[in-house]
């Protein structure tokens, strides 16, 4: 492995720029989402909340705001549903600003203040947002420092994503960045391994050492990782295919592979 580099890294001089959202707001959609936006001391513009919904985690969510004096809107469901980007908001839309991403350098300095060896997951064209939101919250459950995605031709945060990933995106520090092999070459100057997913390398992700700083990386649906971006690998990995079907869903094989690292780095 590289020699690791636990160094402090200093958000002053970033060579990978804060990402700016130009647009004036977002919403957050689903009651466990917004409970974890609650939690999370976000800035919240306004909650709506569906007419006639006053059970269970309604409830909660009416306290929670109530308490950060957080305007409440009663609206009916067909207006709801109206300014809904998901098929079930479940009574509850929170307005919020714009997703602040991070930089990659903010990811390992999260890495350096929990004193943990970074551990980071690039995902080279993931389009679909239920994906998307699945890797995030698989990524937060297993103590994945951040996420890198580019900024063309790949899915973005927005309310589905958060909804799906039940709110772990207001845990997550996720960088958006114009080009994947400039970032995974300035991680490799940090001291991270890269490890790429491909089915048609030899090595299982069972067999690879994946203790230490390491970044993952998780291909596209349907076309894997591009070219330059396996080229830039330091090494690939593959999951065993036993059936007739020979792919995973993206989400599938990340939880898979990001677990085994965990199971590695205790």
């Amino acid at each position: 492995m590289k020699e690791n580099n636990n160094s402090k890294v200093s958000k002053k001089g970033q060579i990978h720029q804060k990402e700016t959202n130009k647009t004036e707001q977002d919403q957050v959609e689903g009651r466990n989402s917004v409970i974890e936006l609650l939690e999370s001391k976000r800035d919240i513009n306004k909650i709506y909340i569906q007419t006639g919904e006053r059970h269970g985690s309604i409830n909660k969510i009416i306290a929670m705001a109530k308490e950060r004096k957080i305007i409440i809107s009663e609206i009916s469901k067909e207006k709801l549903n109206q300014i809904a980007q998901t098929e079930n908001p479940q009574g509850v839309i929170a307005i919020v600003p714009p997703f602040d991403y991070s930089s990659v350098e903010e990811i390992l300095f999260e890495a350096n203040t929990r004193q943990e060896e970074p551990f980071v997951v690039i995902l080279d064209g993931i389009e679909d947002v239920h994906n998307l939101g699945s890797i995030i919250r698989t990524a937060e459950t297993a103590g994945v420092h951040g996420i890198i995605i580019p900024k063309r031709r790949a899915a973005s945060v927005n309310a589905t994503v958060n909804k799906v990933s039940a709110g772990a995106v207001e845990h997550m520090k996720i960088a958006r960045v114009n080009n994947l092999v400039e970032t995974m070459k300035y991680l490799k100057e940090q001291g991270l391994w890269i490890c790429g997913t491909d089915m048609e390398t030899k090595t299982y992700y069972y067999d690879q050492n994946l203790r230490g700083p390491l970044a993952i990386v998780i291909g596209s649906e349907g076309f894997g990782m591009s070219r330059l971006v396996k080229e830039n690998c330091d090494f690939l990995v593959k999951i065993p295919m036993k059936g007739k079907v020979t792919s995973l869903n993206a989400s599938v094989s990340a939880g898979i592979v990001i677990y085994e690292a965990v199971k590695q780095r205790k």
